[in-house]
């Protein structure tokens, strides 16, 4: 079973558990049963991937009484309290007091899979939601963040968590602006080279000439001007971690100097007979297709499959809408920080600006604007006009996505504005409570994330 498909049912009848559990276990669910809520308890934890379903009526602890003490455990933990006829009016103030759901008895397999299935995926979300809660809140703090909820980042920082301390070399490929270098620095900052160097080289900048004394050194006298000894990025970089970003824009002879050097992870100064052994990860980033580079003849195929051993693809800005309220919040903390200024708010009309722009320059362009919003307010040229402008054909797609994603950004500044209170909230948005809660269970927004 997965790990975020943990059930715990609780009810002091044998056969109600039992036919319970086989309806969840056909529904590829992990169940767990409890005759009292008592023996649960031990299990919750604030970040116990789970739901629990309690009967009302138990001989000891009673529903209600379990739902107090699994909300002191962690008040997010989604409880579905099952009812009786006449316990409805106690499941209705249960759900005042925090409860997910109640189901009244009799109730149908197909009733309790979906509520279950809806509340492991708002857990899911939750849990996923603290995580990044706790990197805007340590804005500040040293250390590259990856900040975003949609599948593509969220697969990206596993992947990252899983392959950072390994030693193996990476290709990053991703649109100018993506954050490669983030992702690089993410690596090492995750990994045991921690200690040891991070190098950044950008191989488009570094003129054709001196390019291989720039990677790999030289003796003095190698050639004209060389007055003394220089080390290379690879000798700087030796037990951390080497970035060639723009590799796609190394020349061909260097490319094979290059491929030597991973090969047998040593290298030689220009100028020089001395082996010297290296003890380098090597992360490779390139904005276009190594491998069409490759079949085009300005890029060494062999090169491109032994950098090629983990490839990491960044998606571009437009193509995550749903991370861009909390990445440009993200930005407005940072900014507010280094400049030592007042965080504005955002008006609904400009987050409607970004949920609709293009973001041709991605994540860098939203930082940068996040920035100068921070030092100029509303004198920072951010018009509706200015953000759209090129961008008619972008903005034609995908309608419905776009749609969705400004619905959810409202509701996100709502929260942020009001600390999480729904009245606050419904007055600002001007819609009832029922249309607010089918809106944020859409979205999977939580009023408790944004306290």
């Amino acid at each position: 079973m997965e790990v975020g498909k943990q059930v715990i049912f609780i009810d002091d009848e044998i056969h109600i558990r039992q036919a319970n559990k086989q309806t969840l276990e056909l529904a590829d669910l992990d169940v767990t049963c409890f005759d009292c809520g008592e023996d649960a308890l031990p299990l919750l934890s604030m970040d116990w991937p789970g739901v629990v379903i309690c009967d009302i009526r138990l001989p000891h602890m009673d529903g209600m009484e379990f739902l107090l003490s699994a909300q002191r455990i962690d008040r997010d933990l989604p409880v579905i309290l099952i009812t009786g006829h006449g316990d409805i009016s106690m499941a209705v103030q249960a759900m005042r007091d925090g409860a997910y759901d109640f189901i009244e008895k009799p109730y149908s397999a197909e009733r309790l899979v979906k509520t279950v299935q809806r509340a492991l995926e708002k857990r899911m979300l939750t849990l996923e939601n603290r995580i990044l809660r706790q990197e805007l809140e340590a804005h500040s703090a040293p250390g590259p963040r990856i900040i975003g909820r949609t599948p593509a980042m969220i697969r990206l920082r596993a992947t990252i968590a899983r392959i950072a301390d390994t030693g193996a070399d990476i290709l990053i490929v991703g649109e100018t602006g993506t954050g490669k270098e983030l992702v690089a620095r993410s690596l090492h900052e995750h990994s045991q080279r921690r200690t040891k160097n991070f190098v950044a080289v950008n191989c488009g900048a570094v003129p054709e000439s001196i390019i291989e004394s720039e990677l790999f050194g030289h003796e003095a006298g190698a050639f004209t001007d060389a007055k003394k000894t220089r080390i290379g990025k690879f000798e700087h970089a030796n037990g951390g971690t080497l970035l060639l970003d723009e590799i796609e824009s190394m020349t061909l002879r260097t490319q094979v100097h290059l491929l030597r050097v991973l090969q047998e992870r040593t290298l030689e100064r220009l100028g020089s007979n001395k082996v010297i052994p290296l003890d380098v990860r090597v992360i490779a980033a390139s904005k276009t297709d190594l491998l069409q580079a490759a079949k085009a003849g300005s890029f060494r195929e062999d090169l491109y499959y032994r950098l090629n051993v983990v490839c990491l693809e960044l998606p571009p800005l437009r193509a995550r809408l749903e991370d861009i309220s909390l990445l440009f919040h993200h930005f407005l903390l940072v900014a507010g920080h280094r400049y030592q200024q007042e965080v504005p708010l955002p008006k609904a009309s400009q987050m409607n600006a970004l949920m609709t722009y293009a973001w041709p320059g991605n994540v860098r362009e939203l930082r940068n604007l996040a920035e100068r919003y921070v030092l100029l307010g509303s004198e920072c040229g951010w018009s509706l006009d200015q953000l759209l402008s090129g961008t008619e054909k972008e903005q034609k797609n995908n309608l419905a996505h776009r749609v969705d994603g400004f619905e959810r950004s409202l509701i996100e500044q709502a929260l942020l504005a009001s600390n999480g209170s729904i009245k606050d909230v419904m007055d600002a948005l001007e819609i009832p409570r029922k249309t607010l809660y089918d809106k944020m269970r859409k979205y999977d927004l939580n009023k408790s994330d944004y306290k």
